[in-house]
């Protein structure tokens, strides 16, 4: 029952910051915005309140497919209400907004097993770490999607109304690379805590796991010094960008497939 409130909340949110960037000119855009923020702020507590009590149980940490794809929406969420605050970006928010409605609708209550059988609190933070640092950059794939479709209409000259729910290009690309440099942060405190608390590494067939997210890491690690040091931007740099995320999903979601579903083994 909670999937489908937390779903439309995020559904109500995402159409009202759609009115407000199609009419920000208008006084209706005003009661639009202050619609948007209050659902979806009610989205989100109320989605972090359900999750958390999912994944976090006194057995250890649950994270089925399903509730790790809702945590990652629940992270949407939060960077599209953040992206809100600047009347550009309102489109790309509640574009991402409809995202985390999905994601939130695939949360299951049913608890299934734990990651590991025991888990220390340092393999926890690892995988907590891992799976933050996962969602932030695939918030960061689908606004660098976003990116590419913008790029195309301005290549194209397609001029409509539809326009005016893409933000400047070049603020695109400034929420993209500010994600990147986060995910980035992340993703490398989970390489160090899963290198560091992670006992025995090949016994537990998580070597290729570890390798892909190490190859990631570098390839985000090339593309922030680009950007910083040779002003990367364009398609060049988002297609960079989601070369490194496609690499890291196969570390986390191809490593648990064979783990859980070829080895028949736990992931942890």
């Amino acid at each position: 029952m909670f999937q489908i409130t937390i779903f439309f909340l995020y559904l109500i949110a995402a159409a009202a910051f759609g009115i407000s960037r199609l009419r920000e000119t208008d006084s209706s855009a005003v009661l639009a915005s202050t619609i948007a923020f209050v659902c979806g702020i009610a989205g989100v507590c109320w989605h972090s309140y359900i999750l958390a009590g999912l994944i976090l149980t006194p057995t250890g940490l649950h994270l089925s497919m399903s509730n790790a794809a809702s945590l990652i929406g629940v992270q949407l969420a939060i960077i599209a209400l953040l992206g809100g605050l600047q009347m550009a970006l309102r489109g790309l928010s509640g574009g991402l907004l409809l995202i985390a409605a999905v994601a939130a609708a695939l949360t299951v209550s049913a608890q299934g097993a734990a990651v590991s059988g025991v888990q220390t609190w340092q393999l926890q933070s690892h995988i907590l770490v891992s799976m933050i640092a996962y969602g932030l950059l695939c918030v960061g794939a689908i606004v660098a999607i976003y990116a590419l479709a913008q790029d195309s209409r301005l290549r194209a000259g397609k001029l409509s109304s539809v326009n005016r729910l893409f933000a400047p290009l070049e603020t695109t690309e400034a929420l993209l690379y500010g994600i990147a440099m986060a995910g980035f942060i992340s993703l490398l405190l989970g390489v160090l805590l899963g290198l560091t608390f992670v006992e025995d590494i090949f016994a537990q067939h998580l070597v290729h796991k570890s390798a892909l997210s190490i190859l990631a890491l570098i390839l985000f690690g090339v593309l922030l010094l680009g950007r910083h040091f040779a002003g990367w931007r364009g398609r060049r740099a988002v297609y960079l960008y989601l070369i490194g995320f496609i690499i890291l999903g196969l570390a986390y979601f191809g490593s648990r497939y064979i783990l859980e579903y070829i080895l028949s083994r736990s992931w942890g």
